[in-house]
Parts: structure tokens; C-alpha cells; sequence
């Protein structure tokens, strides 16, 4: 009787997902059902729908509806092709030099967006194209515009830390942004190592060689957008302000921005509002459901279950760290990432707790995880974004997607196994 609540919980939710319900509403109905073993309806009802509204009740998630909309403001607001064409003087005349330079680019628009998908899409619009005219293949372009658009999920500031820190019970949020840095830049570094050899095999053309005053001209040209990182870092870091005050900082901040570059406009400002509520309500929705299938598992003790499970396997931390990572590769296949860090973190924290793993680490291994699961069908919401860009198909980029992944999955099992790789920046500030 007591694996009645698991069997149906995760049954529910997988036929769900299957016949096509919308995530957020999967988690939603299976945690009702599986509440409704336990208690009457109409309890389990109010329990779930109260769940879900305390879940959103938290200062931290105000922080996520601004740096949406920040992002908003940067992707409409002229940043990408001052990023580009900075990157461009940095790496363009090395061997995979516009791969390189989407690589670069990414990471520097995902950290400052945010926002995966939105890094995808304006890295894929401008150099997609570029990289097809100088004789890249569509399916090799889009392989590395899907692959580094997730580092900024990574390199702050990110929602998703911001999430995990809300799942942990208050991790610190500045330890979270500064352990992702060298993470961050280590998966994109890893990337452009595979980049340029597939580059170099397939004998794609190099570009000419930047002058200094080029490079000056270009730097000069996109450090306003580069401030941002060391504003809201800096800020929060310092304890000048918090990360939901920084998020309103970075509204502002871009916005003057936009303005200044003449790129946006007032007439563009409703619209961008209309996209910003609307990835929000989106987020805002998968949050409070996932927190309501959260504490129910909790209810059930799913949690304590399935550490005693674990830690009955082996009490070697590596087995039981590289277990963990399986598992988490496999939900990010078929989980998004919002839902998969309120839902798993409770689940997993007390185990490498148990192991001595610091639970900052422990955030940054997660979403560095999950991150690979964006760029994996069927939920892969990033694949989906960079392929209808470029304009081809999942079955051709599998090929090009492959090496990328693997030099993905090295830099998780460093991150894993060397804490200070994620440690020493949080350790050298005092978090």
C-alpha cells in the first residue's frame, strides 16, 4: 500500500505527458491524483490549489518576471550585434572562427538575457546565415548555437539558480552566481575545443586576422552591455543590494540602454511587456505547480525513500554522485528544467548532504545536468528553437550534436568531482 502514492504519481504523470498535456498541467493533475489516494477529493482540491499558491509565494521569484523582461529588453535591444561583432575580433581568424564566435557570443548574451531560448534566437538569426555563406554546414551551425546557448544558464545572472535556491531552502543566491562562473566558462571552452577541430576536419574557411584597433573599437562599442554583469554581480555581491533588487536594476539598466542604442523604441515597449507576461505566466505556472508535486512526494516521504534506496546501493560518494547524475540526464530528456530542480532538489540535497557535498556545488551540478537535457528531444525546448531557426531537422543535427554533447558531459563530471572548480570564487568572497 505505501508505494500506492509513488506508483500512480509517476504514472500519471508520464501518460499525461504522453498524450500531450502541457507540462505544467501534468504535474498539476498527477499531484491531485495522487493526494486524492491519500485524502477526499475535495481536501486534496484545496490542498493542491493551496499548494501551488504558496509555492509562488516567495520575495526571491520576484527577481524571475524582471530579468525575463530585462531579457526582453536585450534581445530587442541591439546587444547581440555589438556581442558578435566583438567576439568577431577575439577568435574570428581561427580555425571554426564564426563557430567560435556563436560560442562566445552565447555566452556572453545568455549571462546577460538570461534566458537560453533567447541567446538561441539571436545568435542563431544573425549568424546562421553568416556561417551558411562562408560554407558552414546549416546542421554543424545549429549543433553549436543549441549546444552554448544553454552556458548562460549557467553564468549568472540566472532564473534557474534563483529556482534551485528557492528548492534548497535558501541556498545563498550570490554563492550560487559566483560559483557558475568558471563552470560556465569551462563547458563553453570545452565546446570551442570541439568546434574548431570539427571545423578543421571539414576544412571550413578561416577569417582574416582582427587589428588591435579593432578589437578596441569593438569592445569600446559593447561594454555598456558588458557593465550589466558587473552591476547586478557586482551589487549583489557586495550586499549593496539583493538579487530581486538587482533584477529591477538590470530592468532599468537595460532599458536605458535600448534607448541609447536607438534600437528601441516607446512604440516597442506594450509588446515587449505582452512577451515578457507571457514567459512569465509560463514559468510562474510550471513553479507553483512543481512546488505543489514537491511537497506532496514530501508528504509521501518519496524523498526519505529513495535515499535510503540510494545509500543502500553504496556508500561511496562517487557511485553514489555518478547515479545521481544518470538520473539526472535521463529527466532532463524528458523534463523541462524549471520543474525538474523544484521537484528533484528535494530529493537529492539530502543525500550528497549526507555525502559532504556542499549544497552550492550540488546547484550548479543540477542545472549544468539539466542543461543538457534542453538540447535532447522530445522536451528539448532549445533544440526545437535553434533547428527551426536554421531551418532544418533533429535527424540531421544528431550527427554535429554528438561531440559537442560529449565535451558537454566531461565538463559536468569535472564540475562533479572537483568542488573547487564551482567553490573557490564563493570561498574568495566569503559565501
Amino acid at each position: 500500500m505505501e508505494y500506492i502514492p509513488v506508483i500512480i504519481l509517476v504514472l500519471s504523470f508520464i501518460s499525461l505527458l504522453l498524450i500531450g498535456v502541457p507540462v505544467a498541467w501534468s504535474i498539476a493533475i498527477s499531484s491531485l491524483l495522487t493526494m486524492m489516494v491519500s485524502i477526499p477529493t475535495l481536501p486534496a482540491l484545496t490542498t493542491v490549489s493551496q499548494r501551488i499558491g504558496t509555492g509562488l509565494d516567495s520575495f526571491a521569484l520576484l527577481a524571475i518576471p524582471f530579468f525575463v523582461l530585462s531579457g526582453q529588453l536585450m534581445n530587442k535591444g541591439g546587444i547581440a550585434h555589438r556581442l558578435i561583432a566583438f567576439a568577431k575580433t577575439l577568435v574570428g581568424s581561427l580555425p571554426g572562427g564564426l563557430a567560435l564566435i556563436n560560442i562566445i557570443s552565447a555566452m556572453l548574451m545568455g549571462a546577460i538575457a538570461g534566458s537560453a531560448m533567447a541567446s538561441a534566437s539571436a545568435m542563431g538569426s544573425i549568424l546562421g546565415p553568416e556561417m551558411e555563406k562562408e560554407g558552414y554546414s546549416k546542421e554543424f551551425g545549429a549543433a553549436v548555437n543549441i549546444t552554448s546557448s544553454t552556458t548562460g544558464l549557467i553564468i549568472p545572472p540566472s532564473n534557474v539558480l534563483i529556482v534551485y535556491s528557492l528548492a534548497s531552502g535558501g541556498v545563498s543566491i550570490a554563492a550560487l552566481f559566483l560559483a557558475g562562473y568558471i563552470p560556465g566558462i569551462l563547458t563553453g571552452l570545452f565546446l570551442m575545443i570541439v568546434a574548431s577541430f570539427w571545423a578543421k576536419k571539414k576544412k571550413y574557411k578561416v577569417g582574416k586576422r582582427s587589428s588591435l584597433k579593432e578589437v578596441v573599437k569593438t569592445f569600446i562599442d559593447a561594454f555598456p552591455s558588458l557593465m550589466l554583469l558587473v552591476v547586478v554581480i557586482g551589487g549583489i555581491v557586495t550586499g549593496i543590494f539583493t538579487a530581486t533588487e538587482a533584477s529591477a536594476i538590470a530592468v532599468l539598466y537595460t532599458l536605458v540602454l535600448g534607448f541609447w542604442y536607438k534600437e528601441i523604441s516607446v512604440k516597442d515597449i506594450p509588446q515587449i511587456l505582452l512577451d515578457s507576461c507571457g514567459t512569465t505566466a509560463i514559468v510562474m505556472l510550471l513553479i507553483g505547480a512543481s512546488m505543489s508535486m514537491s511537497w506532496i512526494m514530501s508528504y509521501e516521504n518519496i524523498p526519505q525513500d529513495i535515499s535510503s534506496l540510494l545509500l543502500g546501493v553504496s556508500d561511496n560518494p562517487i557511485i553514489i554522485l555518478l547515479i545521481i547524475n544518470l538520473l539526472l540526464l535521463f529527466v532532463g530528456i524528458f523534463m523541462d528544467m524549471t520543474p525538474a530542480v523544484l521537484i528533484f532538489t528535494p530529493i537529492f540535497l539530502p543525500i550528497i548532504t549526507k555525502l559532504g557535498m556542499d549544497p552550492v556545488q550540488f546547484g550548479i551540478v543540477m542545472v549544468l545536468n539539466l542543461c543538457i537535457g534542453l538540447c535532447t528531444p522530445p522536451v528539448g525546448s532549445v533544440l526545437f528553437v535553434g533547428v527551426g531557426i536554421a531551418n532544418t531537422t533533429i535527424e540531421k543535427v544528431v550527427k554535429p550534436l554528438l561531440p559537442l554533447f560529449v565535451s558537454m558531459i566531461i565538463a559536468l563530471f569535472l564540475v562533479t568531482y572537483i568542488p573547487g572548480l564551482t567553490l573557490w570564487l564563493p570561498k574568495l568572497f566569503g559565501l
